[in-house]
């Protein structure tokens, strides 16, 4: 072997063992929740597997940057990464107008309203407003959800290429033969205006969405109401619907826009 393939084979081992530390330095991060915000060392090498010295030196270089913080009973999130979520809000977050037309429709509506944006084979909530009722769905900002069942997705899909509908397809659990199913709802939407889902994606779940459109008339977002089924019956899926492309011709109307959105 010669000095210049000994030296590039040493490149490529070192390239990925910092490609394998960057990514379970992220295994660790994700590991934090609203509903576990501190982790401990144990945790952490429960969760992911990891050496304990591993782990606590991957810990450490995360303290060193930033993104972890010191806390009595372990390990939280650390300033770091509260600078890049305030970044991250400044530039995702919907305007404020958008905002108040969503929050109209859940109190008038009572239930749950998301707006959602298509981002490869997924659809992301970009924002929501909670149903008033104690039972209710409940979808985060940020949330990332498969676009092979939902009814967001039978929306997002409307402009989808032959090609990409293929790609969502060999996503889901039945493979590319899905395909099928999915360029029926994408033509049932289209057609009705609106979509309906039931158990698609969570069971006893069903929801309704429109689209929203961008000036030059394609889907730029879906426009959702959901919750429980048993509030969803067929006599008011219509009413939800209509309600919903109103207020989906409203923010239409603002030119809304993301910048997560990649399209379809």
């Amino acid at each position: 072997m010669s000095e210049g393939q000994a030296r590039a084979g040493g490149d490529s081992d070192q390239q990925a063992s910092g490609v394998r530390s960057v990514r379970r330095a992220f295994d660790i991060l994700t590991l934090l929740t609203e509903d576990r915000p501190v982790i401990t060392l144990r945790e952490i090498t429960e969760s992911t597997g990891l050496a304990k010295t591993t782990a606590l030196r991957l810990v450490q270089t995360l303290e060193e940057t930033g993104l972890l913080g010191s806390h009595p009973s372990g390990y939280s999130a650390g300033p770091a990464l509260w600078r890049w979520a305030y970044l991250a809000r400044g530039q995702w977050e919907v305007p404020q107008e958008t905002r108040k037309v969503m929050r109209d429709l859940a109190d008038r509506l009572g239930e749950t309203v998301n707006l959602f944006v298509a981002r490869g084979v997924h659809r992301i909530c970009v924002a929501h407003e909670e149903s008033p009722h104690p039972l209710r769905h409940v979808v985060d900002v940020g949330d990332e959800q498969p676009l092979w069942a939902g009814a967001s997705s039978k929306i997002l899909l409307r402009d989808a290429s032959e090609v990409f509908l293929h790609r969502v397809a060999a996503a889901s659990p039945q493979g590319e033969a899905h395909v099928e199913r999915l360029r029926a709802w994408v033509t049932e939407a289209a057609e009705r205006g609106y979509a309906v889902s039931s158990s698609e994606w969570d069971e006893g779940l069903t929801a309704v969405a429109v689209p929203v459109t961008g000036r030059t008339g394609k889907v730029v977002a879906s426009l959702s109401l959901s919750g429980p089924s048993h509030r969803f019956p067929y006599e008011a899926v219509e009413r939800f619907a209509t309600a919903l492309a109103e207020g989906a011709r409203l923010i239409s109307g603002q030119g809304f826009s993301h910048p997560l959105s990649s399209g379809v």
